[in-house]
């Protein structure tokens, strides 16, 4: 691209740097045009609004790129695995009286007593309907499981400690509190054996 400049001797240096000035610049808009055109291009993505390119020797705001359409995605069937009731997943591929026991409260009679009390066969979880599952919420909900539970034992056993009895003191100690041998059991509450250095067995 090449400029010429005419003057008639009564152009000062000081204009003549101007012009100059006013043509780089141009120059170097109409490359970084150049450039975002050819880059929109090679990824076939549309351009922005606000990109303007000199078309003919015309400003142009409209450019149509070929998009290319995305490839059709297979879609899968939604499967669930788990089903929430009272607050907890339990599992889905297994029978209703034995995922109720993942349920912290609920064990293996509790379980068959809420089945027979809504009438309900010992079928796959899986396999349930939606109101058989609302009906087997309400019925787990009368019941004090999860949260509550944990709260109710822990204010109990609080209580044992502040007052001082017998059962609250094997708490603080870490000791069973119902009158087993401790001798040579109890190591679930004691934890592992450590040898005592000097101590002889007889």
């Amino acid at each position: 691209m090449g400029f010429r400049i005419q003057t008639n001797g009564s152009l000062e240096l000081e204009e003549i740097r101007l012009w100059l000035w006013r043509i780089l610049h141009f120059t170097d808009a109409v490359a970084v045009l150049q450039s975002e055109e050819k880059m929109a291009q090679t990824l076939a993505m549309p351009v922005a609004p606000s990109l303007a390119v000199i078309c003919n020797g015309h400003f142009s705001n409209r450019v149509s790129f070929p998009v290319l359409s995305p490839p059709n995605p297979k879609v899968h069937g939604l499967s669930i695995q788990c089903v929430r009731v009272g607050g907890v997943e339990i599992p889905n591929n297994k029978r209703i009286e034995y995922s109720l026991q993942y349920i912290h409260g609920v064990g293996r009679s509790r379980a068959r007593q809420i089945l027979c009390d809504i009438n309900m066969d010992n079928k796959i979880t899986k396999d349930l309907s939606e109101e058989e599952l609302i009906t087997l919420r309400d019925e787990v909900s009368k019941y004090m499981i999860e949260g509550d539970l944990r709260r109710f034992n822990a204010i109990n056993i609080k209580r044992l400690k502040d007052i001082q009895c017998y059962r609250g003191i094997r708490h603080i100690q870490g000791l069973p509190c119902r009158g087993q041998r401790t001798k040579n059991n109890c190591r679930t509450l004691k934890g592992k054996k450590v040898a005592i250095a000097g101590k002889k067995k007889k």
